[in-house]
């Protein structure tokens, strides 16, 4: 016979490995379209490739290329000869609200 102690580490046993696997699922689905993303240049012609771009967006993207950093490289602790830049990012979101008044968005 089964205790209910049994049934319930049993239950939750598959409860988690169900949660783990979804999230590992999720995971590989993104890095897959990371790994598909076409590659592209970084020079003088980036500009105008973005701005032709439907919708003037491009999902995934890997940029190649040589980065100068604005100040100093950062180099890395854990690995010898690594060196990393800091990159501005700026990302405009753009919300549509409800006016009661006006009844539109």
């Amino acid at each position: 016979p089964i205790t209910p102690g049994e049934l319930l580490c049993l239950g939750s046993s598959l409860a988690f490995s169900g949660l783990f696997y979804y999230l590992y699922r999720k995971k590989a689905r993104a890095m897959a379209r990371i790994q598909e993303a076409p590659k592209l240049q970084v020079d003088d012609d980036l500009p105008v490739l973005v701005s032709t771009a439907d919708g003037r967006c491009l999902p995934y993207v890997a940029l190649e290329g040589i980065v100068l950093p604005a100040k100093a490289a950062l180099t890395s602790h854990y690995h010898e000869g690594l060196q990393g830049v800091i990159q501005k990012l700026l990302l405009k979101e753009h919300r549509l609200i409800w006016n009661s008044l006006a009844r539109s968005w």
